[in-house]
């Protein structure tokens, strides 16, 4: 099988529990690290799959690889090869099939209710989950690409999710380990609390909380939806 293609934005945001899942699965994946500025392959034919993580960046920014990446996307659903995206990348699949980026009424950072829609194309990913614990950190939103199915929605953000055939795309972090939200509260401190006082930004403290427990219940709800994801890779 070709690999899966996994495109990273920053240094802390790489592949998490994806990597993981895709590993037991024995499903061959790589990496392009953007970060590092490593650069990315002229087509997404090469790859049984295409992901784009999560960044501090825009996708409204002028950065030379957005438009890249936006090209990538487009190749991928024209050829019907599945693309996911988490946060960033679910705003740059948007942005790439005609959607818009725009600020969210709230930044949101910290752990949060999301729920499911009640349709057939929710339960096709999510199985009978009505609701799960996600975790956010954006301050930005999509709007859903012409023919997409909107999946999710928590209070402070409308769209969190939507599916476009095989594609998927997040704006909530589903891929989150234990160690990324350390690293990301270490990281990201100066950012909460300068932000503390928006209705949906947690304390680091808050964050941190029953972590294992957390992580382990958010990695279920993954491995439900990464493994519908898969039975779409291109052989």
């Amino acid at each position: 099988m070709k690999p899966v293609c996994i495109f990273r934005h920053a240094r802390t945001e790489g592949a998490g529990y994806l990597g993981t899942f895709l590993e037991q699965n024995a499903i061959p994946w790589c990496e392009v690290r953007i970060d590092l500025g490593e650069v990315m392959p002229p087509s997404a034919t090469a790859f049984s799959g295409l992901v784009f993580m999560g960044g501090p960046m825009s996708v409204n920014d002028d950065l030379p690889w957005i438009k890249h990446a936006e090209v990538l996307i487009q190749e991928a659903v024209r050829l019907d090869i599945p693309v996911l995206g988490h946060c960033l990348g679910g705003q740059l699949m948007s942005k790439a099939l005609g959607g818009v980026v725009s600020a969210n009424p709230y930044k949101e950072i910290g752990w949060g209710n999301v729920v499911v829609g009640d349709h057939p194309e929710a339960k096709r990913w999510f199985g009978d989950t009505k609701q799960f614990l996600s975790f956010h950190w954006h301050g930005e939103t999509f709007t859903l690409p012409e023919g997409a199915t909107h999946l999710l929605t928590s209070e402070h953000c409308a769209n969190q999710a939507y599916a476009l055939g095989k594609h998927l795309g997040f704006q909530c972090h589903i891929e989150m380990t234990s160690d990324m939200v350390k690293v990301w509260c270490e990281t990201g401190r100066a950012e909460v609390e300068a932000s503390i006082t928006s209705n949906g930004v947690q304390a680091l403290d808050e964050i941190q909380r029953i972590l294992p427990e957390r992580v382990t219940a958010l990695n279920a709800v993954a491995q439900s939806v990464y493994t519908v994801w898969i039975q779409g890779l291109k052989s």
